[in-house]
């Protein structure tokens, strides 16, 4: 296993996008938080209408040239810290055994699968003709390994299920990846991705009606709903289905929910296929699957008991997760007999392909033992709003054992600079520490170190212009 080339596939904004040199999402980005929000800003990385499973006109295309290596966010979906330290969360492998593969991440999951399947192909070729140079005592020809974040787990499983690659795959390893799709999804596309629905600025509804526009163009979007029970009706006891036809979710449009399900139902088929294939029906690659538990993550969607109307407000909308993948929908229930082979970590869904779990990927390269659980008694948690307007003063806390005792240390950045700022917190009696901040726009990290044992825990800020 040490022998075999490493394929790392990043999730939903892990790859820079680029247009004769410029860093075209970054810019647009910026230019979304730091001025009124207007369709404009996204104008230069927006999609045509009904694009489908098909590659873009020259004009809508990006090149993706690497892997994110800085901290970004779309407001309302999800967040990622980008991977600086990726090769070393790997364990060094050599020149030539390890492929990081860059994408288009607006595009369809199925067109960036097939793009995938040619990478592998050219870089297994390749490999194989030097893997004697560095692994001459290896017990068998190499195969692949595809480490896989978040959303790039989506990616990973259809090349191997639907497009062959399970012929030559040796491991799947999915980090954080929404299986079964992810509640914030059915926010973005229905106008509801930023507040909580009650009191917002003029600035705060208009943003969300951009992001709207944009989001319903990109079809790695639209595979993202929520294929499990996702829809709370307000005085109905039970979740319900986004493709129940009673209630329907006002605002987002039938055909994304079709193919939504058809994406999944199509890897459900192709699975089924090869299970009464496989022997014993089992898969010919081993697949580790590492969710999150420990952070409060968006599960549902509220609807008015009219079904008339989006909640966004509920009580009952947060369950446990990664932040964002909730814990049902990190689990991989297609190759896995039970959610006791998941293997849980209480890092976010951002972090979770740095170097926080390198220990444990460093092990399943050489085929050692792996835990059943990558995280103590000992971690922190750094609660801070996802999105906030600026100059709004909000609340950060930490939670964790004993912090009192622990020195506690936090700082904030503007992604893109490098100054830190001290962050103070005090401790309020019962065993949280809080400090009161106001935003500024742009894109934040906060990270809250302690001591005894060392611990942190980061989450990105995004602060939009109010």
């Amino acid at each position: 296993m040490e022998h075999d080339l490493v394929v790392f596939v990043p999730g939903f904004l892990g790859s820079r996008l680029l247009r004769d040199g410029r860093d075209v999402w970054g810019e647009c980005g910026d230019a979304l938080l730091n001025s009124p929000p207007t369709a404009r800003a996204l104008a230069e990385v927006a999609l045509p209408p009904g694009l489908g499973d098909e590659p873009p006109e020259d004009r809508f295309r990006l090149t993706a040239d690497g892997l994110l290596r800085t901290p970004d966010s779309l407001p309302g979906l999800l967040s990622t810290m980008g991977y600086p330290d990726l090769r070393a969360a790997l364990g060094e492998p050599v020149d030539g055994q390890y492929v990081p593969f860059a994408y288009d991440w607006r595009l369809s999951h199925r067109l960036v699968a097939a793009r995938l399947d040619t990478a592998v192909q050219r870089a297994l070729t390749r490999w194989t003709e030097r893997v004697d140079t560095h692994y001459p005592d290896r017990p068998d020809d190499p195969k692949v390994v595809l480490v896989c974040h978040s959303t790039g787990g989506l990616v990973g499983r259809y090349y191997l299920e639907c497009l062959g690659g399970r012929e030559t795959a040796r491991t799947l390893v999915t980090l954080g990846t929404p299986h079964k799709g992810l509640a914030q999804a059915v926010r973005l596309l229905t106008g509801h991705a930023v507040g909580d629905g009650g009191d917002l600025t003029t600035d705060a509804l208009t943003l969300n009606e951009v992001l709207r526009d944009f989001a319903l163009n990109l079809p790695s979007v639209a595979q993202l709903l929520p294929v499990y029970d996702a829809v709370r009706v307000e005085g109905r006891s039970r979740p319900r289905p986004l493709t129940d036809r009673r209630y329907p979710v006002p605002g987002l449009p039938t055909a994304l929910v079709q193919d939504a399900r058809s994406f999944h139902a199509e890897f459900t088929r192709a699975r089924d296929a090869h299970r009464r294939t496989d022997a014993g029906g089992r898969l010919p690659y081993q697949v580790y699957c590492v969710g999150g538990t420990a952070h409060p993550t968006p599960r549902t969607i509220g609807l008015s008991a009219d079904g008339q109307h989006v909640l966004t407000d509920r009580d009952d909308a947060l369950g446990p997760g990664d932040g964002t993948v909730p814990r049902e929908s990190a689990v991989a229930d297609w190759a896995l007999q039970d959610r006791t082979e998941v293997l849980w970590t209480e890092h976010r869904n951002e972090d979770m392909a740095g170097t926080a779990l390198r220990d444990w990927l460093v092990a399943l390269r050489k085929g050692d033992p792996v835990g059943g659980m990558l995280a103590g008694d000992e971690e922190i948690t750094l609660h801070a709003p996802t999105e906030i307007a600026a100059g709004r003063a909000f609340e950060v806390s930490v939670l964790g054992l004993n912090i009192q005792d622990r020195d506690l240390r936090a700082v904030i950045w503007r992604v893109g600079t490098s100054a830190r700022e001290p962050v103070v917190f005090s401790a309020n009696g019962t065993g949280r520490f809080r400090a009161e901040m106001v935003g500024k726009p742009g894109k934040w990290v906060m990270e809250a170190v302690v001591k005894g044992p060392m611990r942190a825990d980061r989450k990105v800020i995004t602060v939009y212009t109010a």
